[in-house]
C-alpha cells in the first residue's frame, strides 16, 4: 500500500480543527482507504457508514435518531447521494462539547460544497484528495503514472493490459452507474463521445461553439457535459489570467482531463511506445506535469491560471499565492531552451522565477531567474522553497 501521509495529517487536522470535514474526490480515487486509516488510529469511537448500501438507507431512515447518540468519529460515504443530511448534520455539530466529529467522503464537488455552505457554514472544512502523484509512487514511478495514471489500481494493476482494463471499466461504470446516481438523465454513448471527443482538445483552449458544432447540439449542452465533468473530478478547467496590461489577452479557460490514465484510455494508447509516438504526447506530458507540479506547491487551484496574449506569448501555468508570483512551462523534451514566450512572461506578469519542467534528467539554468526542471526533482518546489 503507497502511503499518502500528507493527505492523511491534513484531514486529521481539519477534524481537530472543524466539527465536520469533508474529502471529496474522484471515484475510486482512494478516499474510503484513507478514512479506514484515519478510523484505525482514532483515539475514540468510529462510525462507518456507506450510503449506497441499502441497509445503511434503512438504518438512517430517521437520522436524527440514528446520529445524535453517537459519540468518536462518523464517517458519512458518498454523502452526496443523502442531501437531506446537511440540516441534521448542521444541528449535531453545534451541540456543546462536539460529542462526535463527522468525516463526509464525496465524489460530486459541486452538490457536497453546495449544501453544506448553505447548512454547515462555519462549521465545515474541505480536502480534495487526488490521485497518487510522483512523490508517492516514487520517481523511479514516473513513466507508469504518466501511462497509468493516479488511479490506485490502475497504477498497481499487475500488466499494461489490466491496467487498461480497469481504466476501461471505470469509465463505463461513470458513465452507466455514477452519472444516474447523481440524478443526471444523459444516454451515457453521448456523453462517452463528448469525452472522447474532449481528449483530443485536452491542453487546449475552450471553444465551446467548436465542439457544438462537432458534436451537433448547442453551445449550451457541451457546457453543461463539460460541468458535469470538471464536477465529478474527471476534467480541470484552468482559468486565464487577465490583468490591465495593455495587450489583448485570451480569456476563455484551458481544459484538461485530470487524470493521465483515463485520456489514455479514452485515446487508445495502451503501451508507453504508443504514448511516445501519439500527436497528443506533448499535451497528455503537460497536463500530467502541471497536475504534478500543483499537487507538490500545495496551492489551492483557485490560486492557479494560465496565461496568453492574441499575438502568440503564453504560459503553462501562472501561480500568485501571496507575494510570490511563480511561472511554469512544460516541455515533453530532454533540451529545453529559452524562448521570446518565457521573456514576455518574466516580463509582463512580473514573475519571480520561472520554470521549464522538462522530461529529462538534467537541472540547469536558462537565464535569469529561469530554469529548466526536471520533473522528477520538481517535488523540492515546496511553498516554503526559497525563489
Amino acid at each position: 500500500m503507497i502511503e499518502r501521509s500528507r493527505h492523511l495529517d491534513e484531514v486529521r487536522g481539519l477534524l481537530a480543527e472543524f466539527p465536520v470535514a469533508a474529502l471529496i474526490g474522484a471515484r475510486q480515487v482512494g478516499k474510503t482507504t484513507l478514512a479506514r486509516r484515519i478510523v484505525a488510529d482514532w483515539p475514540g469511537e468510529s462510525h462507518h457508514f456507506d450510503l449506497e448500501d441499502p441497509r445503511t438507507e434503512a438504518r438512517l431512515a430517521a437520522p436524527m435518531l440514528a446520529l445524535e447518540p453517537l459519540r468518536g468519529l462518523v464517517v458519512l460515504d458518498e454523502i452526496q447521494r443523502h442531501p437531506e443530511l446537511f440540516p441534521v448534520l448542521r444541528v449535531l455539530a453545534d451541540r456543546p462539547g462536539t460529542p462526535a466529529r463527522f468525516l463526509l467522503l464525496g465524489s460530486a464537488a459541486p452538490e457536497i460544497t453546495r449544501q453544506s455552505a448553505e447548512s454547515l457554514a462555519g462549521r465545515v472544512a474541505y480536502h480534495e484528495l487526488p490521485g497518487l502523484d510522483l512523490g508517492e509512487a516514487g520517481a523511479g514511478q514516473l513513466d507508469a503514472l504518466w501511462l497509468r495514471g493516479g488511479f490506485p489500481r490502475s497504477l498497481l494493476a499487475t500488466s499494461e493490459s489490466s491496467s487498461l482494463r480497469w481504466r476501461r471499466e471505470f469509465i463505463r461504470a461513470y458513465l452507466e452507474r455514477d452519472i444516474p446516481a447523481l440524478g443526471l438523465r444523459l444516454a451515457p454513448a453521448k456523453l462517452r463521445r463528448f469525452w472522447s471527443m474532449l481528449a483530443h482538445y485536452h491542453g487546449q483552449t475552450w471553444n465551446g461553439s467548436e465542439l457544438a458544432r462537432a458534436f451537433g447540439v448547442t453551445e449550451r449542452t457541451v457546457r453543461h457535459y463539460l460541468d458535469i465533468l470538471a464536477a465529478t473530478f474527471m476534467v480541470r478547467v484552468l482559468p486565464s489570467w487577465h490583468a490591465n496590461l495593455g495587450k489583448r489577452q485570451v480569456k476563455a479557460p484551458k481544459v484538461y482531463l485530470a487524470d493521465s490514465g483515463i485520456l489514455h484510455g479514452l485515446l487508445d494508447i495502451n503501451t508507453s511506445e504508443a504514448l511516445r509516438s501519439h500527436p497528443k504526447t506533448g499535451a497528455s506530458w503537460e497536463g500530467f506535469a502541471l497536475h504534478q507540479v500543483v499537487r507538490w506547491l500545495g496551492v489551492e487551484w483557485s490560486a492557479c491560471h494560465y496565461w496568453k496574449l492574441h499575438t502568440g506569448a503564453e504560459l503553462d501555468l501562472f501561480v500568485q499565492e501571496g507575494r510570490r508570483r511563480l511561472g511554469f512551462e512544460f516541455k515533453c523534451s530532454d533540451t529545453p531552451r529559452m524562448t521570446p514566450s518565457m521573456a514576455s512572461a518574466m516580463e509582463h506578469l512580473r514573475l519571480d522565477r520561472l520554470y521549464v519542467v522538462h522530461a529529462g534528467r538534467e537541472r540547469f539554468p536558462l537565464g535569469r531567474n529561469i530554469e529548466a526542471l526536471p520533473l522528477a526533482e520538481a517535488a523540492r518546489m515546496r511553498p516554503d522553497a526559497p525563489t
